[in-house]
């Protein structure tokens, strides 16, 4: 049977249901693959990572082929910028970071689409047009401690736990910050850690909120 493959920062913190890096986040088959270096401080950036890590991505993709998965998804947005790369060198779709879904969100619900991110001083014109951005409004979650420091920081400094609630009252406090900037027609959640909080953020705004959860959806349903 088919299984989604989940290429995996190097992390410390837990990964609760909901997040990208929980098999369990997914009504199908998953399995993840760490990628060993792939540290927060080398992927999130508006620079491309190193080639040696880049290379690590291609190959466990393409170890995830053999293996017999379907489709690949990431737990980090900021792969896009190896998106092409790993995309070319297995014949499963590939989708490493939700913001892929920004053109096929903004055709089906005009208007302006919203990015949360882990990092709105990383999220810059180099991740933003490998993705084929323009005109989106962003906001981060990087200026917060308790956030940043779960999951932005090193590795060997990551939180071994965190409060949800903590969490959720922070992504919830910059969604609404988001929408109160201008007019949204729809929001992406740039990271792998933020669709545990996908729903109370469309609960509090009325918005459809998209994450790479629903990108994995619609690869294995292909």
């Amino acid at each position: 049977m088919t299984h989604l493959g989940i290429l995996s920062l190097d992390t410390a913190f837990p990964r609760i249901q909901g997040d990208a890096g929980n098999p369990a986040s997914y009504p199908f088959a998953a399995q993840v693959g760490i990628v060993a270096g792939a540290e927060a401080s080398q992927i999130v950036s508006d620079k491309p990572p190193p080639p040696a890590l880049t290379a690590a991505f291609v190959a466990r993709a393409q170890r995830f082929e053999a293996e017999g998965a379907g489709a690949l998804v990431s737990t980090c947005g900021f792969l896009i910028h190896v998106q092409a790369e790993v995309a070319a060198a297995v014949r499963i779709p590939v989708m490493l970071s939700p913001l892929s879904l920004f053109p096929l969100v903004q055709r089906v619900r005009p208007g302006r689409v919203g990015i949360l991110t882990a990092s709105a001083a990383a999220l810059g014109p180099r991740a933003l047009a490998s993705a084929g951005i323009e005109g989106a409004e962003i906001a981060g979650l990087d200026h917060h401690a308790a956030f940043r420091e779960t999951f932005l920081g090193p590795k060997s400094a990551q939180a071994q736990q965190f409060s949800r609630e903590a969490i959720e009252a922070l992504v919830l406090q910059e969604a609404r910050a988001l929408a109160a900037r201008a007019p949204l027609s729809a929001l992406i959640f740039e990271c792998g850690n933020l669709p545990p909080y996908a729903d109370p953020v469309r609960a509090e705004l009325g918005l459809p909120v998209f994450t790479i959860l629903d990108a994995a959806a619609w690869m294995m349903a292909a």
